[in-house]
């Protein structure tokens, strides 16, 4: 196999780390590409020519070192600039705050405030999938009195196409009416005899207030038998039809509450649901995304390498605010590796890197070739990385 071995001189900036000016502001390192697996020509100095000797089975790049996470961070929405809470230099935690543009306390309420409501939709949802049994319980306990309600309307209704009264009780009504008449000839033939006597005489009282009575008992079952055997009135009958078809329109609802409960939730109340906690979702989503634009937090441990922002000052959309970058781990990445070249260099291949600040080798590997071409001076190139 192929065996790259690579010469580079590393300069004082990259041993300390990255200068006030961010990553990739150091000097370019010179790569030196060996396909026979052997060092054979020497590191290229500093300010020397790139004109680099020839050698058949070499292939020659300059490159730089970078590290291997870096994020230059800036604000979509762009603002005033309340707080800065890092120095260039500073070492940092992820998720800690370096930045803070005006209004950030609004935005924070509004992410509070989406949550909220993301919680309560959520909630509503549960309570509706956990409350599915008891939901079709009601339901038939609802079909079942609807249909009882209808019945009972029915019958009614029913009614109202007949006599008041069965046979039986207008032939009970009549018989009562016959009595109370008997007792009303009797009451007025007892009358009429003592009916010559003084208003003062006690006889005549009792024959009084006994054939009033009987007249009053009679009328009774006169107006009784009138009105069972008589047929209902418009209005009786018209009060009937409306509550038959109150019945059946609260039965016909009924059944199909109870028709849609049958497999499970209500789907459009589920469908409510379920959209009410995916808007709430996405006002969450919206707020922390405004929220993150006021408030530059670092995505993950490093050093800030460059910071371009005071207390005071305004920043526009997409400006850089700051850069952050990760000390811990470099690759080399190559400038001006030639097309001529690139056919010798494959991913995974070994690479010797020299380090003459150290007088040391580095032992590294091609992890990435760029698939797009670049042009250097007139010359096409190819990016090359180089994991340390």
């Amino acid at each position: 196999m192929k065996r790259i071995a690579v010469w580079m001189m590393l300069l004082a900036v990259v041993l300390a780390g990255c200068s006030s000016n961010g990553p990739g502001a150091q000097a370019l390192p010179t790569i030196d590409l060996d396909s026979a697996g052997t060092v054979s020509a020497n590191p290229i100095e500093t300010g020397t020519p790139t004109e680099l000797p020839v050698i058949s089975s070499e292939v020659t790049a300059s490159g730089a070192v970078i590290p291997v996470r870096q994020a230059v961070m800036a604000s979509t929405q762009g603002g005033q600039v309340q707080e800065v809470f890092v120095q260039s230099g500073d070492p940092v935690s992820s998720g800690k705050i370096l930045v803070r543009l005006a209004g950030a306390e609004k935005l924070a309420a509004a992410v509070e405030a989406a949550r909220t409501e993301l919680m309560a939709a959520q909630m509503e949802l549960k309570d509706l999938q956990e409350n599915a049994e008891q939901a079709r319980t009601a339901a038939l306990l609802r079909l079942a009195n609807a249909a009882k309600a209808l019945d009972d309307a029915k019958q009614v209704r029913g009614f109202r196409e007949y006599r008041n009264g069965s046979d039986s009780m207008i032939a009970a009504a009549r018989a009562d009416l016959i009595v109370a008449t008997d007792t009303l000839n009797k009451a007025q033939e007892a009358y009429n005899y003592f009916s010559k006597y003084d208003d003062q005489n006690l006889t005549k009282a009792g024959a009084l207030s006994a054939l009033s009575s009987a007249q009053k008992a009679y009328d009774r079952a006169l107006a009784n038998v009138n009105y069972l055997t008589a047929m209902p009135d418009k209005v009786e009958v018209d009060l009937a039809e409306a509550e038959l078809q109150a019945a059946q329109s609260e039965y016909i609802s009924a059944q199909n509450e109870y028709d849609e409960l049958q497999d499970g939730l209500d789907p459009d109340k589920l469908a409510l649901a379920q959209q009410r906690v995916k808007n709430a979702e996405a006002q969450l989503a919206a707020s922390l995304a405004a929220l993150n634009d006021a408030e530059i937090m670092a995505p993950f441990n490093g050093t800030v390498a460059g910071l371009d922002a005071d207390p005071g000052t305004w920043v526009s959309p997409g400006q850089t605010i700051l850069v952050l970058v990760d000390l811990t781990e470099f690759q080399v990445k190559t400038t001006d590796l030639s097309e001529r070249d690139i056919s010798s260099v494959h991913l995974g291949q070994p690479v010797k890197v020299y380090v003459k600040a150290l007088g040391i080798n580095i032992d590294g590997e091609v992890i990435e070739i760029s698939p797009l071409a670049e042009t250097l001076g007139g010359d096409v190139v190819y990016a090359t990385t180089i994991k340390l």
